[in-house]
């Protein structure tokens, strides 16, 4: 038996699974990151997509049905360069599927109306509502977060409809007793 093998740790699997690959100890300690294999599917491929209501649809087969399958798609949901996909990590392996939507990939599912007024995305994550950013398009409601464009669903539509206001061509939004004019795009503007 080699002495150097007394002195050199052996492999130590991360304590965090969810941690972006397994690490190794090197001689000082430190740690050192694995790559993960990444696999990538276009959209080109992908045999699912989301319609305009933010409804998951298989190419042949029509509206996904079971809720856990709906939800996990929606949490998956991911932007980088190329667009957005659905990203799972699989063992030591990422796998990346873009997706065609027919309109935007992010909607607002919610809203908590409380001290502050947060909308629920469909990936489950919240944002503040933030009445400036707002805009109406093709008689649609959206919100601008970030690089993101975020569509209002019918039923977060509801959720705010005694904020909502309209005068002639013009729609308002009243928060906390102040009274916002939401802009209008032009289909084309976008």
């Amino acid at each position: 038996m080699s002495l150097l093998k007394h002195w050199i740790p052996a492999p130590v699997p991360d304590p965090d699974p969810g941690f972006a690959g397994m690490t190794e100890r090197a001689f000082s300690g430190n740690l050192m990151k694995k790559p993960l294999t990444e696999i990538v599917i276009p959209k080109e491929t992908a045999v699912f997509f989301l319609d305009e209501h933010g409804v998951w649809r298989h190419k042949e087969q029509g509206k996904f049905e079971h809720r856990k399958i709906i939800n996990y798609f929606h949490s998956c949901i991911r932007r980088d360069e190329n667009g957005y996909h659905l990203r799972q990590r699989l063992g030591d392996r990422v796998e990346k599927v873009y997706f065609h939507y027919e309109d935007t990939a992010l909607f607002v599912f919610d809203v908590m109306m409380g001290e502050e007024i947060s909308l629920v995305l469909n990936t489950q994550k919240k944002i503040k509502l933030r009445p400036k950013m707002l805009f109406v398009n093709d008689d649609n409601l959206y919100v601008n977060s970030g690089e993101h464009r975020i569509k209002f669903t019918d039923n977060s539509l509801i959720r705010i409809w005694d904020l909502l206001g309209y005068e002639g061509d013009d729609y308002f939004i009243t928060v906390k007793g102040r009274r916002y004019k939401i802009r209008q795009l032009k289909k084309e503007t976008l």
